[in-house]
């Protein structure tokens, strides 16, 4: 069964779209079939899995939303093995005011990852750095939000708003939407502020709080010009290394999933 996870923070410049590029490669690395679906209309998380925008302007995720192509048609190869990317571009800015009178404009991303469930192990989105309607088909199609937090002081500033929007979409669009974590970014071991933010966010959050801990790495920074994640650009860095064990931290906590829903199954029966 497929687990969609919402990349979300509207607040820009967190490690959003490096979190999507990165945790996506290291679960390709780690053997599942991913699908990245870029729905930030700058289009970075597609050109840092080295898809070219002028490749994709007829078949991206823009026009997955007005109904023109299936999610299946526009879902090109990345650079990995086992990894599939739903590209977006500056018509997706269209999309927001075009999505407006459509009817179900809260279910169209849903609707059509719907018609890929059975394709894949992941669905992760990258969501632009807003609350608009293009987060909100996103948290409407996901099982789970995965949100980026900076370690820096104004961290917490837009945090209390995105867990209060996702409150109100679990109670009025989509039930089974939960938070799958809050993953600490930039975290730099030399500055005190930093410590002092990931022990409040951990007292805070307690056990909503990833394992791991994303240093700032200058290679992470590096590797998007590159068109490649940093798997296929320094896998060898501290960078790579800590995104990794957040895919295993994703896939061991899948696991646990998965067996409580065969449980719960097995008693109603």
């Amino acid at each position: 069964m497929v687990k969609v996870i919402c990349v979300a923070n509207q607040k820009g410049g967190v490690g959003k779209t490096t979190t999507t590029v990165n945790l996506s490669s290291a679960l390709a690395q780690l053997g599942k079939k991913v699908l990245v679906i870029d729905m930030d209309p700058q289009g970075n998380a597609s050109s840092g899995l080295g898809i070219k925008k002028h490749e994709t302007e007829e078949k991206n995720i823009y026009h997955v939303l007005i109904g023109e192509n299936t999610l299946q048609e526009v879902a090109f190869r990345a650079n990995h093995d086992n990894l599939y990317i739903a590209t977006a571009n500056p018509d997706l800015v269209g999309a927001e005011i075009e999505l407006v009178d459509m009817p179900q404009r809260e279910f169209r991303l849903k609707q059509a990852i719907q018609t890929v469930a059975s394709l894949y192990d992941y669905v992760l989105i990258d969501c632009p750095p807003s609350l608009g309607l293009l987060t909100l088909n996103s948290l409407a199609a996901a099982n789970s939000f995965l949100v980026p937090l900076q370690c820096e002081y104004y961290a917490l500033e837009g945090l209390s708003q995105l867990l209060n929007t996702a409150g109100l979409v679990k109670k009025g669009i989509n039930p089974n939407l939960h938070i799958e974590g809050i993953l600490l970014t930039m975290f730099d071991k030399r500055n005190n502020l930093s410590h002092q933010v990931v022990e409040e966010i951990k007292t805070h959050f307690k056990d909503k709080v990833f394992g791991v801990i994303i240093p700032r790495n200058v290679r992470l920074s590096e590797a998007p010009s590159h068109g490649v994640s940093i798997f296929g650009y320094d896998p060898r860095s501290i960078g790579a290394l800590m995104y990794l064990e957040l895919g295993k931290e994703i896939v061991a906590k899948r696991k646990t999933e998965v067996l409580e829903q065969n449980n719960v199954q097995n008693q109603e029966i």
